[in-house]
């Protein structure tokens, strides 16, 4: 058996972007699809960059790309929901990968904020936004958790640029 040998050292710029982006993909995360009222009517986008902040105050965070369409009413959105998706939700993160209104599914409810909740999920932190943050081609939007719904499941998860799942 050989050795695993080490990767090369290189510098993120511009010329290694893939590079970059590749070595970014070996870090397994979660699934979302945050959703908030916008302009045009609700929004909804697929995201990984989930996380928790604080559990006092509850706070999350999440990023938006200021290269989507959906950037500038997500940002400025008051109110906004983050659904971790379950490992058989593959086909509602790739919907929200390419439609940001497709709201004609079952089950979708409204909160009292007009936030789309999407059903069957493994948790859905309803929010309020607390600030944002410069984040280079992202932004940092925080927010301060509202209500959670949970239930127990395998998620979805996404590695390598790939939807799998989880497996004890």
């Amino acid at each position: 058996m050989t050795e695993p040998t080490e990767p090369a050292d290189f510098v993120p710029d511009a010329a290694n972007s893939r590079a970059f982006r590749d070595a970014l993909g070996a870090f397994a995360t979660g699934v979302t699809v945050v959703t908030a009222p916008g302009a045009q009517g609700p929004l909804g986008i697929t995201a990984n960059s989930f996380a928790s902040v604080s559990l006092d105050p509850p706070l999350v965070l999440w990023s938006p790309a200021r290269a989507s369409r959906r950037f500038d009413d997500l940002v400025a959105a008051p109110h906004f929901a983050v659904h971790v998706l379950a490992a058989a939700q593959r086909d509602l993160a790739a919907h929200f990968s390419r439609h940001a209104q497709g709201f004609d599914l079952p089950g979708v409810a409204f909160s009292a904020q007009g936030v789309p909740v999407l059903p069957g999920c493994l948790a859905v932190f309803e929010c309020a936004r607390e600030a944002v943050h410069q984040g280079g081609d992202h932004a940092i939007v925080v927010g301060r958790v509202l209500a959670v719904r949970h239930r127990k499941g395998a998620p979805l998860v996404f590695h390598g640029g790939h939807f799998g799942g989880f497996h004890d």
